[in-house]
Order: C-alpha cells, then sequence, then structure tokens
C-alpha cells in the first residue's frame, strides 16, 4: 500500500463536488493515495530500502544514499 514509513501518511479521503446546475448537493467521498517512492535511505549508517513520501524527501527528514 502507498503508506510513508517516516511519517506514517497513509491514504486519505476527500470530497469531490460537482458543480453544474441542478447537481449542487451531489457530494461523492473519494479516496485518495500519498505520494510515495520507494528509494534508498541511510538509517543508522547504512543503506536501506525504504516507502517515504515526496514531502519527508523535500523537507530532509531522511537522507538518501548514495549510489
Amino acid at each position: 500500500m502507498a503508506k510513508c514509513e517516516v511519517c506514517q501518511k497513509d491514504m486519505f479521503f476527500g470530497r469531490k463536488i460537482r458543480i453544474t446546475r441542478s447537481q449542487i448537493s451531489r457530494r461523492a467521498l473519494t479516496t485518495q493515495q500519498a505520494n510515495v517512492h520507494r528509494v534508498k535511505v541511510v538509517v543508522d549508517g547504512t543503506p536501506k530500502s525504504m516507502n517515504v513520501c515526496t514531502r519527508c524527501l523535500r523537507s530532509g527528514k531522511v537522507e538518501r544514499a548514495k549510489d
């Protein structure tokens, strides 16, 4: 599944609202998945493959391993 192993970000729910004439009141509950990539990161000095969301990669919470 799409789940970040650093911040535990997982699937989330949102509402999709159509605004076309009389369909304003129709609301559909949609599921969205986190943007998760499988990358090699350094954990305790050793490289390890983990599922990490892009927000954790950008913010610097994890350090990528050198190839």
